[in-house]
This record gives structure tokens, sequence and C-alpha cells, in this order.
């Protein structure tokens, strides 16, 4: 269990995460590593009760009653770890956390989440938090659907998004290339979001930097995917991986999109809009 807080554990906690605070600014000035610092102290706060399992690149966490999948969840980790890699042609400077949560509740209230949401997986500043495979899939082919349909490969993608950008992303291109990789490794994809006669439309990509969260998340993925596949299609799959090169070096998502492309952005983005509106439009 996650264990409840009193206040006096919360006076302890408090102090505790000030002193770690001050430790990790004289740890580094690079904003990236303080967060991944901060959320890695936070995470052994909070599931200090869970279970331990090390793997080759992951240090799991997990409740009791997951322990016979944790096996079967540490090998479709390192299946993505290694795939995914690939694909970004490196590996994470560091080890990854990975908190294997026993139901939606307890994942949901580990972000302070409204308690129905129902996502299965997230990564967040170094760590990947997932909902046990037990709790959404039966016990036959298991593993299978698990490394097929599980939150692995996408949130490892968001992971290495993270890193090779040193944290300057904005969300629809961490969501993009992270739908692109696990498309490509799992062929995975979410079902278009227009089916059942909705009505078709799309969003400024400056609204999906800056309120992504706030649309309809069913077309703000599914535009994300599209502007990823969009550049691998026009420009070459290496493409994606320059831009998000250039962010770690700084650059604006606009003016890396300009820089590997070697097209203003303005013409580049409407050039993304008429694409949807005229061809992927007529496939939906």
């Amino acid at each position: 269990m996650l264990g409840i807080k009193t206040a006096a554990s919360a006076k302890n906690l408090g102090l505790v995460l000030i002193l770690i605070l001050v430790a990790a600014l004289l740890v580094s000035r690079n904003s990236q590593s303080v967060m991944r610092f901060m959320v890695g102290q936070e995470i052994n706060l909070k599931t200090a009760d869970f279970d331990y399992y090390q793997s080759e690149h992951y240090d799991i966490k997990y409740t009791s009653v997951d322990k016979p999948y944790v096996k079967l969840i540490a090998d479709v980790a390192e299946e993505a770890y290694d795939s995914v890699s690939a694909a970004f042609d490196r590996e994470p400077s560091c080890r990854t956390v990975l908190v294997v949560y026993p139901d939606s509740s307890s994942l949901s209230k580990s972000f302070g989440w409204d308690k129905d949401a129902n996502a299965m997986g997230v990564y967040w500043a170094g760590s990947i938090r997932i909902l046990s495979p037990r709790e959404w899939l039966p016990e036959d082919d298991m593993r299978l659907y698990f490394a097929r349909e599980g939150p692995m490969v996408h949130e490892f993608a968001h992971l290495m998004v993270d890193e090779m950008s040193r944290g300057n992303y904005n969300r629809w291109w961490t969501e993009g290339m992270a739908q692109y990789i696990e498309k490509k490794i799992t062929g995975f994809e979410f079902s278009s979001p227009f089916a059942e006669g909705k009505d078709f439309e799309y969003y400024q990509l400056k609204q999906l930097g800056k309120h992504f969260d706030e649309l309809d998340q069913s077309i703000a993925y599914w535009e994300s995917l599209q502007a990823a596949e969009y550049i691998a299609y026009n420009y070459g799959e290496k493409s994606l991986f320059a831009i998000t090169r250039q962010l770690g070096q700084g650059q604006s998502l606009e003016q890396a999109i300009e820089n590997v492309l070697a097209i203003s952005y303005t013409e580049w983005e409407n050039n993304f809009y008429q694409h949807i509106t005229q061809d992927v439009k007529q496939e939906v």
C-alpha cells in the first residue's frame, strides 16, 4: 500500500524535500538533472514499502500482488529498451526507474490525477510508471499482448526524446515521436478519431504546443502522429532524430524544423495542414 500521511509525517516529509532540493541544486545547475533527481527522490519516498527487482537496465518497484508478473514485465521492458535505443541509435545516460502500480487508482494518485484517469503508462523526468498488466490483460498470452499493446515502447520512446532533446520539447513533438516509434516497432496505432461519422477537424500546431491536455485527446494524439509521419515520409526518418538533436542544442522546435528541413517553418506548417486536409482526410 502507499501509506497514510499524518501531520507529523507531512512535516518530516517537507523537511526532507527541502534538503533534497538543496542537494539537487548543488549537484547540478541543469534543470533537467535537478528535476530527475527530485522526481527520483519523490518516488523513493512514496514507494518505500514496494518490493524491488533489478534487471539489466531497470530498477523495478512493485507491490507484492505483482510478484508473479515482475519477470514478465522486466523482459518486455528490456525488449523495449533494446528496440527503442536501436531506433534512436543511442542509449540512456543512466538506469531507468520503472514503477508498477497494482491498479489505476494508485497510478493516478502517484501524479495527483483524477481517480478515473485510465492511462496504462506515464513517463516523467527519467522514470516510467505503468499499470500492472494483471489489471487489463488475461493470463493467456499476457506477454504477447503486453509487449504489443502495452505502454513500454511508447513510454521508453518518451524517455529517449527527453534524453536527446535535454528536456527541450513540447508535448505534440514527444507524443508524435513516441507514437511513430511505437507504430514502427509494434505496429500499434490508436484508432482514427473520425470513425463512425465524426466530423473531420484538426488543431493549429501552436494550439497543440500550448494546450495539448485541454483539447480532444484523440485528435491531439492523432495529429501529432500525422506530423511525425509527414516529416519522415517527405524528408526522411533521420530528420525526426536530427530535429530532436537540435532541440538538445537549445533550438526552438520551429527553428529546429527550419534548420533540418531547409524550409521556413511557416511554409512547412502550411504544407502539413494541406496534407492532412487533402490527402489524409480522404483516407479517414
